[in-house]
């Protein structure tokens, strides 16, 4: 879990923008998204199958 230390005089602003930060360079939004619905164990090989289809579409254009 993210976590940052308000500094002094520090405006709740400025220190919301580096916990939102924080918490984007941690992953934790993505991983919140990711679990809002269920996903089928089909979907999920589907999602994964399409993603190493594209990594293997773009390392061949990286090649030539």
């Amino acid at each position: 879990m993210p976590s940052v230390v308000i500094r002094d005089n520090e405006n709740f602003e400025r220190a919301f923008k580096r916990f939102k930060k924080a918490c984007e360079k941690s992953g934790l939004m993505s991983d919140i998204k990711k679990h809002q619905h269920f996903e089928k164990p089909s979907e999920r090989r589907k999602r994964k199958l399409n993603a190493a289809r594209r990594r293997q579409r773009k390392l061949m254009a990286l090649e030539m």
